[in-house]
């Protein structure tokens, strides 16, 4: 699953390889998608490597390669992170199964051991980074982590969250959503391009992404550069 600045500058980059033969420089792709600085494009290349977009050729300047394309690449579509998520069962009236066979569901997922939810990448507890991918593995949470609605999971990297419990290394359980209160930890998405976890506050008109860990500052954002993608319920670690 790719950001919206992501996408851009992929769709970017094959449109100039295909009518130049050669990439665009930092420069261009800076200009391009209208970004302040190439840090940005330096994240937003990273994001695209690590994902299997694309890749950097060694020892050759301005060397990328497109591996492959989203599958829906038409521009106007929806592309805030929407991840493809199971439906808890907590509370539901549960059906017999049918058979034992192949060929179940996700939502029939749930046994002993708990109910298998997907990992979707990393989330970063510290400096926002681009970071939501698609399905990397899937976990068992108990089912008392999951009382109804979407579910997925994130693994946390980054110690801005320590005071709250969330160490890095950590797995998160995410509740799907775009609502939050005040106080709720929840992962948000920033300018439609990097993503961390973080304690959302109101200031007045301005949201505050706030961190549990004095070494970070709270960040401020107009409301329109922040959309809330999941709140946290529960947490799973390992020793």
């Amino acid at each position: 699953m790719l950001t919206k600045k992501q996408r851009e500058l992929l769709l970017y980059i094959d449109q100039r390889l295909k009518e130049t033969g050669i990439p665009p420089s930092f420069d261009e792709m800076k200009d391009a998608l209208d970004l302040a600085s190439k840090s940005g494009i330096h994240r937003l290349i990273t994001a695209l490597e690590e994902r299997g977009f694309i890749r950097r050729l060694p020892n050759r300047a301005r060397a990328l390669e497109i591996i492959r394309l989203p599958n829906t690449a038409a521009p106007g579509g929806n592309t805030g992170f929407r991840p493809s998520v199971i439906e808890g069962s907590l509370g539901k009236k549960k059906e017999a199964p049918s058979s034992s066979g192949p060929g179940r569901g996700p939502s029939e997922a749930a046994n002993e051991s708990g109910i298998s939810v997907p990992v979707m990448g990393r989330i970063a507890a510290g400096v926002p980074i681009s970071a939501i991918q698609q399905q990397t593995d899937s976990i068992a949470v108990p089912p008392s982590m999951i009382a109804g609605g979407v579910h997925y999971a994130l693994e946390v990297r980054g110690d801005s969250m320590v005071e709250a419990g969330i160490l890095d290394g950590d797995t998160v359980i995410i509740k799907d959503g775009t609502v939050a209160d005040p106080g709720d930890i929840v992962v948000a998405l920033v300018d439609d391009e990097e993503a961390t976890l973080k304690r959302f506050r109101r200031k007045g008109a301005s949201i505050a992404l706030e961190a549990a860990n004095p070494a970070y500052e709270t960040r401020i954002f107009p409301p329109d550069r922040v959309k809330v993608q999941g709140r946290l319920v529960g947490l799973l670690r390992r020793y």
